[in-house]
């Protein structure tokens, strides 16, 4: 595959950096989210535990001993739980030794986070026949669980985010290309058209310079007169097909169209042919197969279609030689042939036969438009070109469409 052309790949770029940082913006705003969800959760379960281990101190028998014991029934391997008595005289008595309740939370009673040492712990309180109990725990599992997350999304955030850029900057590069293509040819375009239209207008622009610069005789101006009408004529002849493209390609898409059926069509555009034959002296024939030859492709569209091969055809057939339009059946598909027996197109030339100005050969007068316009046609409505040898040794188009009611 060529490289891209260099404003591809700049265009592709900016726009994987900014996708890569909506991205990372809306990573970041998850991240925050699954800590903040995760973090709530655990502490509900811490809350969930607290609140049972209290129902069942209330319940139970009266303390043994130093105090309080921690509830049997919690988790196997969970944190030790933490109980602490306020007595009906002010006195403390804890199941555990290492840490002191803090005074201003002695009669607490909702769960709330308290920093005893160097530990936070969640604590929730409630009052009972042998004194005010306050329970807790450790909210280490918590800060364990929130760190080993963003330890994770931290690793992850780099791998995703690049990923995510070359993935954007790929992504661009295929969908930019094309348009990109579309922009070129539009130019190259634009650049033929000019050179096709400058030539006729240097030809005529040279011949009534001529004229006006001094007096000629009769024999001089019917001459000049002869030659601008021919380039006149040629230039109308660009003019209307620069013109049918343009309206093409804004329409691209046919309507849905009645099926014409091509072998009629066919006998009419070869009628009206027959006087340009016989001016070239060429012999013209038709051949029909019996049976239904119904497409659905707008009439004006085909007749476009067999305006420009048959106009090729004679063209560039020598004078005594014959050119054959058929029209047969092919399985499920009806076929349009056109054969000649001139130079033909070279193997090597006909991938581009079909590009707008291309001429396959240098004979004078056509404007390089008229393949491509056909084939403009043939790809609007599903055709499937053959381009090869007659059996002369001229050039064979054939077109091949889907048969309505096939």
């Amino acid at each position: 595959m060529n490289a891209p052309p260099s404003e591809v790949r700049s265009s592709s770029i900016r726009v994987a950096l900014a996708t890569t940082a909506i991205v990372a913006t809306a990573y970041l705003l998850v991240c925050v989210a699954v800590v903040a969800i995760v973090t709530s959760a655990l502490t509900r379960d811490i809350d969930r535990r607290l609140d049972q281990s209290l129902d069942q101190i209330s319940h139970g028998p009266p303390p043994s001993g130093p105090g309080y014991e921690a509830p049997r029934g919690g988790p196997r391997f969970g944190p030790t739980l933490l109980v602490w008595t306020v007595q009906p005289d002010g006195s403390i008595i804890s199941n555990t030794t290492d840490a002191t309740l803090p005074a201003d939370q002695q009669t607490s009673a909702g769960p709330t986070t308290v920093t005893i040492g160097d530990v936070e712990v969640r604590i929730m309180g409630a009052p009972t026949e042998h004194g005010y109990v306050v329970v807790g725990q450790t909210t280490d599992a918590v800060t364990q669980a929130r760190t080993t997350l963003i330890l994770a999304m931290l690793v992850i955030a780099p791998i995703l985010l690049i990923v995510v850029f070359l993935g954007a900057v790929a992504i661009g590069r295929r969908v930019a290309a094309p348009i990109e293509q579309a922009r070129i040819r539009q130019l190259e375009f634009t650049a033929d058209a000019s050179h096709e239209l400058r030539t006729p207008l240097s030809v005529i622009e040279a011949h009534t310079s001529l004229a006006l610069a001094q007096e000629r005789d009769a024999t001089w101006y019917r001459s000049a007169f002869t030659k601008i009408d021919v380039e006149g004529r040629r230039m109308a002849r660009l003019v209307e097909d620069l013109l049918w493209l343009a309206r093409f390609d804004a329409t691209r898409e046919p309507a849905h169209v009645d099926p014409v059926d091509l072998g009629v069509l066919a006998t009419d555009t070869v009628d009206r042919f027959r006087i340009v034959a016989e001016s070239r002296q060429l012999g013209l024939r038709l051949d029909v197969q019996t049976g239904d030859h119904a497409v659905a492709v707008p009439a004006d569209w085909l007749d476009r279609l067999l305006g420009v091969l048959l106009d090729n055809a004679c063209k560039y057939a020598p004078p005594g030689t014959e050119v054959t339009v058929a029209v047969t059946t092919d399985g499920g598909r009806i076929r349009l042939t056109v054969d000649d027996a001139g130079p033909g197109i070279p193997e090597a030339e006909r991938p581009r036969i079909f590009d707008r100005f291309h001429r396959a050969t240098e004979t004078a007068g056509g404007s390089g438009l008229g393949l491509s316009i056909a084939d403009a046609i043939v790809r609007a409505t599903n055709g499937r070109w053959r381009v090869g040898e007659s059996a002369t040794g001229g050039a064979s188009m054939s077109v091949a469409w889907r048969r309505e009611g096939a």
